[in-house]
């Protein structure tokens, strides 16, 4: 097995390429940045490193003399240059006098910096696996726990359940409900709901409050790549496996060994590709393209899809089987439409972060702009939310609150967005229409506060036309209904 928690350190003076390389490496690996030789070499006093990618050319010391020094101290460690120059005279030193692994050019793409990072972690596994030394069992001082440990708890802030903002009484409760109870047991969960709607995030959650909190979290967008390259990615290839395979890769089932894996979009999936997933759940055991014995892995599946896969069983597009395999645990994420009292707070966090991105101090909406913000029916949920929020944010001027005239013209004007069409395929017009009438009784309710006879006025309708539709579309909780207006509702009834 690879060691799936191998630390990484970049080093290197520009913060911005230390940013860019932990973004690619961090849902794989601890990645951690240093500017400078000294910070580096605190970092290894206190922190057991796998891995080290250091710039050639830094202020003060390159990276080949740096390299030098930890081959010395460090030895252990694979050191990896990374350099803009291909200067043959810095490569030379490099690989003789510094004993480095790898020398990468600027601009490197992230599938070979993924493959360089992983060959030089399972190269640092197989050697001490070699020496007798299990990975998992050699010693950690108490400094390094404690990094670890602090890494580790700060993680489990950015992904756990506290972090996915809701109300008291938010239809989403439920949902979080049913995703804390399945994190104690390690099921099979499948979480449904529409593009948009915060499934990774839940996943994260559920991985992060679960008993493998610890090892790797592994995500994979099935709908992204062909049956061939996605069987690739998850599963592994043995150098000469297929065209274009230059060297052995590792698959992400075997980087989340002991972990979960997030299969979002499983969708869609191909029956064929459908069949080698099933053996592998099966089985617990992966098979790498071109390899000719079986790995096993321990791996806890969450799957995600914005599809209806019951209806897609019944028409014969996904296996029925691994339809059970995979929805051992079933959660349903509501879509934000569903949920819009969560609206004002979801957009005050979403702001705060793109200021600290931004550099800004937006100082927040307007309350005519959240009034249009709560009145739209988001059908990107979200992540629609998100982007819109960040493009009024780019639009406006100094720190005053964003206002209703930068918002999109569909939102200001109060236009009913077009729904999702659905997410089991196509469906007939009675279903479309259907689907757009409740939308629109949905953004009227929303922008009267509830009120029934401003709602049916604005959709020239009768009160109780109004109201038989609300009970057929079940959005009485958007009404805004008193105890004795409640009595005679439930009598019209």
């Amino acid at each position: 097995m690879t060691n799936p928690h191998a630390t990484v350190l970049v080093v290197d003076d520009e913060v911005r390429s230390i940013e860019a390389i932990q973004r690619v490496l961090s849902d794989e690996f601890e990645v951690i940045g240093a500017r400078n030789a000294r910070e580096a070499e605190e970092v290894l006093k206190g922190e057991l490193v796998q891995v080290i990618l250091c710039d050639q050319r830094m202020p003060g010391e390159s990276g080949v003399e740096f390299l030098k020094r930890v081959r010395e101290l460090w030895p252990d460690t694979i050191r990896i240059i990374i350099s803009g120059y291909t200067d043959s005279t810095d490569i030379i030193e490099g690989v003789n006098n510094a004993g480095i692994f790898q020398y990468i050019t600027k601009p490197w793409s992230p599938g070979k910096l993924i493959d360089c990072v992983r060959e030089s972690a399972n190269l640092w596994r197989l050697q001490h696996e070699a020496a007798g030394v299990r990975v998992e069992m050699k010693p950690v001082s108490e400094a390094q726990q404690k990094v670890i440990s602090d890494r580790r708890r700060n993680q489990g802030q950015s992904f756990g359940f506290d972090r996915i903002i809701h109300r008291s009484d938010s239809p989403l409760i439920g949902a979080i409900t049913l995703a804390k109870r399945a994190a104690r047991y390690d099921v099979s969960v499948l979480i449904t709901g529409a593009s948009g709607t915060g499934k990774e995030l839940l996943a994260r959650a559920i991985h992060q409050e679960s008993a493998r909190a610890e090892k790797p979290f592994v995500v994979e967008n099935c709908g992204a790549l062909p049956d061939d390259l996605l069987e690739s990615e998850l599963f592994g290839c043995k150098k000469g496996a297929y065209t274009g395979a230059y060297q052995d890769r590792i698959g992400l089932f075997e980087l989340a060994d002991s972990g979960t894996i997030f299969l979002d979009e499983i969708g869609e999936t191909s029956p064929a590709f459908q069949v080698k997933l099933l053996r592998v759940l099966q089985e617990g055991e992966i098979r790498p393209l071109g390899a000719q014995r079986p790995r096993k892995v321990n791996v806890r599946v969450i799957s995600a899809t914005n599809r209806d896969l019951l209806a897609e069983v019944a028409a014969g597009r996904f296996r029925r089987d691994l339809y059970y395999r995979l929805a051992a645990f079933p959660i349903h994420m509501p879509a934000l439409r569903d949920r819009i009292g969560d609206i004002p707070a979801i957009a005050a966090r979403m702001l705060t972060h793109i200021n600290q991105s931004f550099n800004r101090q937006v100082s927040g909406f307007h309350p005519r702009t959240l009034d249009l913000m709560i009145a739209y029916g988001w059908p990107g949920n979200v992540r629609e939310l998100h982007n819109e929020i960040q493009r009024m944010t780019v639009l406006s001027d100094g720190n005053a609150p964003l206002v209703p005239d930068l918002l999109s013209p569909a939102i200001r004007n109060g236009e009913p967005p077009i729904p999702d069409a659905g997410t089991s395929g196509p469906r007939q017009l009675k279903d479309i229409v259907a689907a757009i009438e409740k939308a629109a009784i949905e953004t009227s309710l929303a922008r009267h506060g509830g009120n029934i006879s401003r709602t049916a006025d604005e959709l020239g309708l009768s009160r109780v036309g109004l109201r038989s539709k609300i009970e057929r579309y079940d959005l009485r909780r958007h009404c805004n209904v008193n105890r004795a207006s409640s009595k005679m509702w439930d009598l019209a009834a």
